[in-house]
């Protein structure tokens, strides 16, 4: 994939989407406060967008990982991929849930703050939609298989596309010569997508604005100093683990976690906008490769980061599970605790990385275990009023673990180009990520352009 013009064509600030989506998400507070009646009212417009971005993921996904697995030349190489990916991600979900569980345990924001009573009516829904899922070992192992091949692109399950893309390159690479061609029709389709990506992204701004409208005026109340200690801790620990569990695997993996930070700021400011990581997936794909990653391992490693790599959701569900207890006078042995971590370690996978999932899974958590750990489950209403506020950076954390895992696993598997990631990081103007969903569009194929160690 080719780089974007040089630092001399730099385009100025009204031209970048992170201006106006930093714009936008000013505005929206602005409106929240001003206006709290009219703003609650803004939701549908986060709401559109994210359905724009979901119209194309799921065809993007499958293609790339197709055409990447292809790439790869034979399924042992694959193979090797698929398990160390999914080995690093496991473990490092498992860090997330364990830093969720000590922080909650020393910090005990459940004994802290004025009390809430508990409302059921305020928990009806959500414990609706957690009832219907399964979050046990028979249920998630099911909830890979679609009901039908086209179903796993209707239902908008991240890890039901996985499955099948997997199982499609491996019919694909089977075929020899003839599946060449299907590879090349895959591609096609995969930058037809990438047009319509480049499309929807000119929404961003207006659905960064209508979510924290919606945000601040509808839950910018008195919940938030009521719950401030919950708030409070939960985004201290995801600053924690980003900088300390995340920027050691980066150190140690050959990069700065503040340089990569600042790479990738225009999509965290949309996932801020917009409460969901997925709204960023197709540029993150694009970034990644950009940066040195090979293809083929970013065509696999960042989708399949979305349903094994939440470690937002991760912090969060040991947190809000423990936050409930607390607050509820119940006693939580710490062997219940590591029973209850470990099942969440199930739960967790396969979650979407959308708004509000994060919660549901976390009801599911409580109900399916809640024989075992005397959790009151309807004790879910103690947080809904200000999960809005804990998703923003439930899905920046995710974000920034996928692009870690993916850079990280890269360099395990000897595709990382390490010159070229160093030459990115320094000077994130060298990569215009419009410039290369254009090029992914209209099927250019530019050389990257490599800058030799020591040339800087």
């Amino acid at each position: 994939m080719a780089a974007s013009p040089p630092a001399a064509a730099r385009k100025p600030l009204y031209r970048h989407l992170y201006f106006w989506v930093l714009v936008s998400i000013v505005l929206g507070v602005v409106v929240g406060y001003a206006f709290p009646v009219q703003a609650s009212g803004m939701k549908w417009l986060a709401d559109l967008f994210v359905a724009l971005v979901k119209v194309v993921i799921a065809p993007t996904i499958f293609c790339t990982i197709v055409v990447g697995i292809a790439g790869l030349g034979n399924l042992a190489k694959a193979g090797g991929l698929a398990l160390r990916t999914i080995l690093y991600f496991t473990a490092m979900t498992l860090v997330a849930l364990v830093i969720g569980m000590v922080v909650v345990n020393v910090v005990q924001p459940g004994h802290h703050g004025a009390s809430i009573p508990i409302k059921d009516s305020v928990a009806e829904k959500t414990l609706q939609d957690a009832s219907s899922s399964d979050t046990g070992v028979t249920g998630f192992v099911l909830s890979l298989v679609p009901k039908s091949f086209v179903s796993a692109f209707t239902d908008g399950q991240l890890i039901q596309v996985l499955v099948v893309a997997v199982l499609v390159a491996v019919a694909v690479a089977g075929m020899g010569s003839r599946g060449a061609r299907v590879v090349s029709a895959l591609d096609t389709v995969a930058k037809v997508m990438f047009g319509v990506i480049k499309i929807v992204m000119y929404a961003a701004p207006i659905g960064a604005f209508g979510g924290i409208a919606y945000t601040i005026g509808k839950f910018g109340g008195s919940i938030l100093g009521k719950l401030a200690w919950l708030m409070g801790s939960f985004y201290v620990t995801c600053v924690l683990f980003v900088f300390l569990v995340l920027g050691g695997v980066a150190y140690y993996a050959g990069f700065n976690i503040l340089k990569f930070l600042r790479y990738i700021k225009d999509e965290l400011l949309i996932v801020l906008g917009t409460s969901s990581s997925e709204t960023v997936l197709p540029r993150m794909l694009v970034k990644l490769e950009a940066a040195g990653a090979e293809k083929s391992v970013v065509g696999l490693t960042i989708p399949t980061g979305y349903s094994f790599n939440l470690d937002g959701t991760c912090i969060y569900l040991t947190m809000g599970a423990l936050f409930i207890a607390q607050a509820t006078g119940t006693d939580v042995g710490i062997g219940t605790q590591i029973g209850l971590l470990l099942f969440m370690l199930l739960a967790s996978k396969g979650a979407a990385g959308v708004t509000g999932a994060g919660l549901v899974t976390l009801a599911a958590s409580l109900q399916a275990f809640e024989a075992n750990s005397a959790i009151p489950a309807v004790g879910i209403a103690l947080i809904v009023g200000i999960d809005r506020f804990m998703s923003e950076a439930r899905a920046i954390t995710n974000v920034i673990g996928n692009g870690v895992g993916t850079l990280v696993i890269a360099r395990w598997q000897n595709q990382l180009d390490r010159d070229r990631l160093r030459e990115v990081l320094d000077n994130p103007s060298l990569v215009d990520v419009d410039h290369l969903i254009d090029q992914q569009h209209t099927g250019e194929d530019e050389k990257r352009e490599t800058v030799p160690a020591g040339a800087h």
